[in-house]
């Protein structure tokens, strides 16, 4: 009894500790993401970031693992939770928001509201039919009224997504076909250098993307491993229109023994991947591009125990054209690409898993992709393909007694046509004509160069208790350009901090996210009259501005009533700083949300 009681007393104590732990880390960086319109729904099994493998074959393109299951497995989905961000970030969204592993069920639906007009309306239905088929679809929505109090001029936001999907699980494989059509409706709120003169400008934007995805993936590897087909189609309120479209197939054979060689397995894959878009802007330059890539990627694989050694290449075929209104004729550029791909893991226990590498590869700049990054853009980029030639690597990952997972590692790479953004001038130097809702120094647009790259990762998970979960992840990345002595909007330094902690049952759960942003250069404008001509501004470039840096802090707690109804409530930035993300782009300040859940 004696020890019985000192068991429960030491558990009292690292419950008590671990929480001071967490509202401690928590305070200290007194960070978390920033505000963006996110919603992320994993509808394949989820798994934790540090345990994916950091290889340098992208996952689409050697998708399935070391082996499959010769049952069919199990698919679940997962709903996330929505989170309150606005969009106003280069920080893609994370929702931060709890989640109940135990009886969780498929169909919700979720509403809340909050201070800044903010409005959350989410939710997910599916059903399974006959011959091991499931149907579903998702709705999200949220807005708000933006910073009245900061700007005399409209900065309300609002995102949308509707989406429907398929599931079949047959014999020999699960076929997966979803759409979604997402809309976001914004304002290039960011004016700095130049007085409007009237609250009732015209500063609207508004983007649509309807995307269309197949999916077969076979249970075995044998040959035909998996075939992806994806397409997407994007126009904007200035007249952009945008089709992409790519078909990536998988053939592999695994799991083949050497008996030359004891205990080692040798898998063989072959990536096939073939990718278009055309992209056509109306306004400015009217710039105009069309991409078709085609990249055939070889890999061996021999695997001893947790040890391997990979092998493969690259080979990208592309084929580029682009044309603007100050080009006399249309630029054509065909290109071959090589690119090394191997990775060596040594194993010496599951505590220390020591690897290196070197990667390479192509990636296409979309006008989809760039707004993910930076929804501000002017509605005329001039789109190339970013090359990273090659990249070393190195680094140290492991798992201690299934407490604490750790993955790090450090990178130094060359690349071309790395992809940042610089600031826009006025693009009319006339005072007194009616301006569009691009022309007042409020945009950016896609610049490139040349140059190195250093890197250095890390990511811990610690998990003290079955109930309690804390994370953290820094990032350093340095750039050395060839023709830019900065490069523009790509902090030195991000770092993160977080946990999860469940209690009462995990009736109630709790989270907290902590993100930190160094400063980042960029450039800017001050805009003045011309002295001469009083008709005409003057604009005055500073190449080396800064954007401070961000601390910003979120919490989240989610306590379920009842198995079918829940109330939660999400803090956003309580620590009220309105810092910028991009130049002029003031974020919310604290934000309180709040609402109920229906689980059905």
């Amino acid at each position: 009894m004696e020890i019985e009681k000192e068991i429960k007393s030491m558990n009292k104590r690292i419950q008590i500790l671990s929480l001071l732990f967490l509202g401690f880390s928590q305070v200290a960086f007194s960070q978390i993401q920033d505000e963006k319109l996110f919603l992320n729904r994993k509808r394949e099994p989820e798994v934790k970031k540090i345990e994916k493998k950091k290889t340098s074959i992208e996952a689409e393109k050697n998708y399935p693992p070391e082996e499959k299951s010769a049952n069919p497995p199990t698919y679940n989905i997962t709903n996330v939770p929505a989170s309150s961000d606005f969009k106003t970030s280069l920080i893609q969204g994370e929702d931060i928001s709890p989640k109940f592993e135990a009886e969780n069920q498929n169909n919700y639906f979720q509403l809340g509201m909050g201070n800044y007009g903010k409005i959350l309306a989410d939710g997910l239905i599916s059903t399974k039919l006959e011959n091991d088929r499931e149907v579903g679809g998702d709705v999200h929505f949220l807005s708000t009224n933006g910073l009245k109090n900061v700007y005399n001029w409209d900065s309300k936001q609002s995102s949308a997504n509707i989406g429907a999907f398929l599931n079949s699980y047959g014999e020999l494989g699960k076929f997966s076909i979803n759409a979604d059509y997402g809309l976001n409706d914004y304002n290039y709120y960011g004016i700095y250098a130049i007085d409007p003169g009237s609250s009732n400008i015209d500063l609207k934007q508004k983007t649509n993307r309807f995307k269309v995805n197949g999916y077969y993936d076979f249970y075995s590897n044998e040959i035909l491993n998996d075939v992806r087909l994806k397409s997407s189609f994007l126009s904007d309120h200035f007249g952009s229109k945008e089709n992409q479209a790519e078909v990536l197939v998988n053939l592999s054979k695994h799991g083949v023994d050497l008996p030359a060689f004891d205990d080692v397995r040798f898998n063989a894959d072959l990536g096939l991947n073939l990718e278009t878009v055309k992209t056509d802007f109306d306004i400015i330059d009217k710039n105009s591009s069309q991409f078709l890539n085609a990249i055939l990627a070889p890999k061996m694989t021999f695997f001893k125990g947790n040890s391997y050694l990979m092998i493969g290449s690259d080979f990208s075929f592309l084929n580029a054209k682009n044309s603007n209104l100050i080009l006399a004729e249309q630029m054509k550029n065909s290109k071959t690409y090589w690119f090394p791909k191997a990775e060596l893991q040594f194993a010496a226990a599951d505590e220390f898993k020591f690897y290196g590498g070197i990667t390479g590869g192509l990636h296409l700049n979309t006008y989809a992709d760039l707004l993910e990054q930076n929804p501000y853009l002017i509605s005329d980029q001039e789109l190339r393909a970013t090359e990273t030639k090659y990249k070393f690597y190195f680094g140290l990952r492991g798992d201690i007694d299934q407490q604490i997972k750790y993955d790090f590692s450090a990178g130094f790479g060359k690349m071309n046509d790395i992809l940042f953004f610089r600031a826009n001038e006025l693009f009319n130097d006339d005072v007194n004509d009616k301006r569009p809702a691009y022309d007042f120094a409020n945009t950016f647009s896609s610049v490139y160069d040349n140059g190195k790259v250093s890197e250095v990762k890390g990511s811990v998970q610690f998990f003290p208790l079955a109930n309690l979960a804390l994370d953290g992840e820094l990032n350093f990345a340095k750039y050395n350009l060839d023709n830019n002595k900065n490069i523009y909007y790509k902090p030195l330094i991000k770092a993160s901090l977080g946990g999860k902690y469940s209690m009462l049952d995990k009736k109630l759960t709790l989270g907290a996210k902590a993100i930190f942003g160094s400063d980042m250069t960029t450039n800017s404008f001050e805009v003045n009259n011309d002295g001469i001509n009083p008709n005409n501004y003057i604009s005055t470039e500073n190449t080396n501005d800064k954007v401070g840096g961000f601390a910003d802090l979120n919490l989240s707690a989610e306590y379920k009533v009842h198995k079918n109804f829940s109330i939660f409530a999400l803090g956003n930035n309580l620590l009220n700083t309105q810092y910028q993300t991009y130049k002029g782009y003031k974020v919310l300040g604290a934000q309180i949300l709040g609402g109920v859940k229906i689980s059905f």
